[in-house]
């Protein structure tokens, strides 16, 4: 199964990649009321490819922490593919959850942001408001980091 979120920005690709790479660093001073913390647990210099970041989550949120490995990157491009690796849903809903990114530079300076998640449901689940709890949760990811940046230019510039 997948589904796919798209949000136009006035925040250029390079910058929102580049912010949404480094998440782990902005989520909590960002969006503190959902992440209370983040750190990269594993990390793999060679652009970050197989390189693991955890997110720990405030009680709004219906599990304590994912952590998430970087599965390919295309600094030239903006795109990125991430796969849970724990936490979450996984094995209590998912068997195996991946996201990838893309952020298409548009006429005016912006650019378009799109995610594409695909997941496998464990036997017996059905889809559910996960779905679309998600689908919330990446936008405002999106919007919390714009907004980071239309606030602060030179950051990530």
């Amino acid at each position: 199964m997948s589904w796919i979120v798209e949000v136009e920005s006035p925040v250029a690709a390079s910058r929102l990649f580049k912010a949404l790479l480094e998440w782990h660093n902005l989520a909590p001073k960002l969006t503190p009321e959902i992440v209370s913390s983040a750190q990269m647990i594993i990390l793999n210099e060679s652009e970050g490819v197989g390189s693991v970041r955890q997110f720990n989550f405030t009680p709004v949120m219906p599990f304590e922490y994912i952590k998430e490995r970087l599965d390919f990157v295309d600094l030239e491009k903006f795109e990125s593919t991430h796969s849970l690796v724990e936490g979450g849903d996984l094995g209590k809903k998912l068997e195996a959850a991946t996201t990838e990114y893309k952020f298409t530079p548009s006429g005016t300076g912006g650019c378009a942001a799109k995610m594409v998640m695909t997941y496998k449901l464990l036997p017996g689940v059905e889809v559910t408001e996960m779905e679309e709890k998600t689908k919330g949760a990446v936008t405002a990811i999106v919007k919390a980091a714009e907004a980071y940046l239309l606030a602060n230019p030179n950051a990530y510039a």
